[in-house]
């Protein structure tokens, strides 16, 4: 079974969290939420308060088939907590999969992973990433997989699946929501 780790901060965008995991459990990935914080209960920007499966701490040094980083103003705590820098950079060296929407690309060109690569990002974060894909919706370089913000966060997902599933069950799950 392929996992999936997704981090939450304080301010974490709730679209861009909620339809990943959503579409990814419908595929069938073991999907484990995690909060920056030390307690389970992490509320975003519009006051959405979601349980996560466990403080970071909990996960240790774990690797997963995808790490996923969520927008929204939470992303600020995410750059400032060491451990983000060292689990993007030890998913990357392991040559698992990346995801970050919104401004969540930040936290991966602070690890250095963007120079050189194709990225779609919000328009808000393009004072920090000038390469930025604005028209793009999502993007796929490598294992590197980004989108645009909330509004692309079903497309997001479903590209999340694609490739770390498969074609077949991306449309499946598509077809399954009426996408």
């Amino acid at each position: 079974m392929k996992t999936a780790l997704v981090i939450l901060a304080e301010g974490f965008e709730e679209l861009e969290v909620v339809a990943p995991i959503d579409l990814l459990r419908r595929a069938g990935v073991k999907v484990t939420v995690a909060a920056l914080a030390e307690t389970i209960h992490v509320t975003g920007r519009n006051s959405l308060t979601v349980h996560a499966d466990s403080p970071l701490s909990a996960v240790g040094e774990r690797l997963f088939d995808l790490l996923i980083i969520p927008g929204g103003p939470g992303v600020k705590l995410l750059r400032a907590d060491p451990r983000i820098k060292t689990l993007v950079l030890a998913h990357h060296e392991a040559n698992r999969w990346l995801g970050a929407i919104c401004a969540a690309p930040t936290v991966l060109q602070d690890a250095g992973l963007l120079e050189g690569r194709r990225y779609t990002a919000h328009f808000s974060v393009d004072n920090e990433l000038p390469a930025i894909l604005g028209s793009e919706r999502t993007v796929a370089d490598g294992r590197l997989l980004t989108a645009r913000g909330a509004g692309t966060a079903i497309d997001f997902g479903l590209l999340l699946v694609e490739k770390l599933v498969s074609v077949q069950a991306a449309r499946d799950v598509a077809h399954s929501i009426g996408a």
